[in-house]
């Protein structure tokens, strides 16, 4: 049973969720008419590509990820040797998780003459995102959320500390942002209560869906559009068997075309004996999941390993997927959801490759002691005298280049 909470604290007041994200449409087809007319002027694709990030987060309109490459495609042609080119391509090849390509992007875009600075922000996502240089990282997150007391900086700081496992502290970083937020953008409020959602209801070792669900509720309150929370929420109240609020929650999103909503109708029908309607839903996600891991593999890899380890029924196409996404990004929960894909698909001895490696790239850290990879690493150790030949010593070796 699922209870509602009292979220005891001041809300910010933001401007309604519908006429935020009608303003936001207006808003990005004309700066996109001002591109055409001058792609050169400054700040002007930088502002698009800001506007295109928000609505596939938000909106998960994920054409916006075409509509970006589109974007950096033209610079290239217009003004290919800039580092204003450099730097956006270094954006853009972020938000599709092409974080390899980013980081070759920066060094160009230094190389032509972009200030540190500048840089600086990019560089700690990339970092972030492939779990890499955490420590520093952390330390300058601190700093930079000190500093300004800013959402846009205690956000991030809120997400990586959860990536650390210091849950309450991540909770604080998020109510920090909360209660100090003073401006009027239903995006920023909805995004913290997003993340706040995902920390009670997704990452700590025993989940709080009702408190989750009380977040997840509120981001909608906040963002009526807000596909990823309504999809969470509907998550929680499917293994509530609230089938009918689980329904009502996904309808009206179906029209973003993310198949995660297809997905998860799909399960909510199957649930309630509707077994046809069910099967049409699964194959549209099926199809969705299909183009979107054709044309943007690495930002959706995980998600696709996600699905197919599931209601999509390809455990061996899971394990491929998650074995994609940790070498793309090797943090903690990507070699999670290796490993457990890897069980599911029956490949043992890939998944003792895939538990030596996480040993070897975050095993001196706090966060592992808390991952359900520390256990497995015990057994796998009682069972076979040792993780891998050398691997102790391998991980000695390369103690001074890992993310701690």
């Amino acid at each position: 049973m699922i209870t509602t909470q009292n979220l005891e604290m001041d809300f910010p007041l933001a401007t309604a969720g519908d006429i935020a994200v009608i303003n936001l449409e207006s808003s990005r087809q004309r700066s996109w008419c001002r591109f055409w007319q001058a792609p050169e002027r400054p700040g002007i694709a930088e502002y698009i590509v800001e506007q295109e990030q928000l609505t596939a987060q938000f909106l998960d309109d994920l054409s916006a990820l075409d509509r970006s490459e589109a974007l950096v495609h033209h610079l290239n042609i217009v003004d290919p040797e800039s580092m204003r080119t450099a730097l956006i391509s270094a954006q853009v090849a972020s938000m599709t998780h092409r974080f390899a390509e980013a980081r070759s992007f920066l060094l160009q875009a230094e190389g032509r003459g972009t200030p540190p600075a500048a840089a600086e922000r990019l560089a700690l996502s990339v970092d972030q995102a492939c779990g890499t240089r955490l420590e520093a990282v952390l330390g300058v997150r601190r700093r930079m959320a000190a500093e300004s007391g800013r959402l846009e900086d205690l956000v991030p700081l809120g997400a990586l500390l959860a990536d650390l496992r210091e849950f309450d502290e991540a909770d604080q970083a998020y109510q920090q942002a909360l209660g100090e937020y003073h401006d009027v953008s239903a995006f920023a409020v909805a995004w913290v209560c997003f993340q706040l959602g995902v920390l009670w209801g997704e990452l700590v070792p025993e989940t709080q869906s009702d408190r989750a669900a009380q977040w997840y509720r509120k981001a909608i309150e906040y963002l009526p559009c807000y596909v990823k929370a309504r999809v969470h929420l509907a998550e929680i109240y499917l293994r509530a068997r609230r089938f009918e609020e689980a329904e009502f929650l996904l309808i009206p999103a179906l029209e973003s075309g993310d198949p995660e909503v297809n997905w998860r109708l799909a399960d909510v029908m199957a649930a309630t004996g509707r077994i046809a309607d069910a099967e049409a839903q699964m194959r549209a996600a099926r199809s969705g999941f299909e183009a979107l891991l054709g044309n943007h593999l690495l930002a959706f890899a995980d998600h696709g390993a996600e699905f197919y380890s599931g209601s999509g029924n390809d455990a061996g196409k899971a394990c491929e997927l998650a074995k994609v996404n940790v070498a793309n990004r090797p943090t903690l929960r990507a070699f999670e959801q290796a490993y457990a894909t890897a069980i599911g698909a029956g490949q043992s001895d890939g998944a003792s490759e895939i538990l030596v490696a996480a040993r070897e790239r975050w095993g001196r850290t706090h966060a592992f002691g808390l991952s359900p990879l520390a256990a497995r690493c015990t057994d796998f150790k009682d069972d076979a005298g040792s993780l891998d030949n050398g691997a102790a010593a391998e991980a000695e070796r390369s103690d001074q280049q890992s993310m701690f």
